[in-house]
């Protein structure tokens, strides 16, 4: 698949993309649309802004179309990365003539639904976080997710059973990930099924070789292709 590929599939979904994300999460993608603009001819700089691409769109829901689309995606060759100019501007024209909807009542069911699913797995409360996390837990690199009932909430697979302490290679993940911007979509990825992995990677925490958790992360933000 080209980028130009990828740029029709953003196109022809942008009416889903505009009703599932959040205003500040559709305004995120739309820079990092303009950052694929600005990279121009940098086929590196482009690949990068690629990343930046499907970085934005991580908040979707796993169960929607597009989010299995972009998962399945592989990274442009070489002599496909650049896009085709008027492609590109063409999405943009779309984006910038955006108006923000109300999200429609099955996106936000699905929404809604997912970050049911998030909050069921064992998490601890901000009172149970010792030494650095305790007084700085996004600094720390936790993920952080805000329970409407019980307040915040840190998902177990982060922390060493034996000593509470947040384990490295989560705390290097997350940061990956982003989670101190997006906690939900890094919560997914973790609790969610995997195919690189072929579980989901909060499961296999301490089971596989850090590094193997490590590649399966650079892999969802394209290090291995966009």
């Amino acid at each position: 698949m080209t980028t130009d590929d990828l740029l029709e599939l953003l196109r022809r979904h942008l009416p889903e993309i505009r009703a599932s994300l959040t205003p500040a999460q559709f305004s995120g993608f739309q820079d990092s649309v303009l950052r694929l603009r600005a990279a121009g001819d940098d086929a590196r700089a482009v690949r990068a802004a690629l990343r930046g691409v499907r970085l934005a769109l991580r908040p979707l829901p796993r169960e929607n179309e597009l989010r299995r689309k972009l998962d399945q995606f592989r990274g442009p060759a070489p002599s496909a990365v650049l896009p085709d100019a008027d492609r590109l501007a063409d999405l943009i024209r779309l984006l910038e003539s955006v108006d923000w909807p109300t999200l429609d009542p099955a996106s936000a069911e699905i929404a809604r639904a997912v970050r049911d699913r998030l909050l069921t797995a064992p998490a601890r409360g901000p009172e149970q976080l010792t030494g650095a996390a305790a007084e700085n837990p996004a600094g720390a690199g936790l993920i952080r997710l805000a329970d409407p009932e019980r307040g915040d909430r840190y998902p177990d697979f982060q922390f060493d059973p034996d000593t509470g302490e947040p384990r490295p290679v989560v705390q290097r993940i997350n940061r990956m990930l982003l989670s101190d911007q997006d906690p939900w979509g890094a919560a997914d990825w973790w609790l969610g099924g995997n195919t690189w992995l072929r579980d989901a990677p909060a499961a296999l925490v301490g089971q596989v070789p850090d590094a193997r958790l490590t590649e399966a992360a650079a892999a969802l933000l394209g290090d291995g292709g966009w």
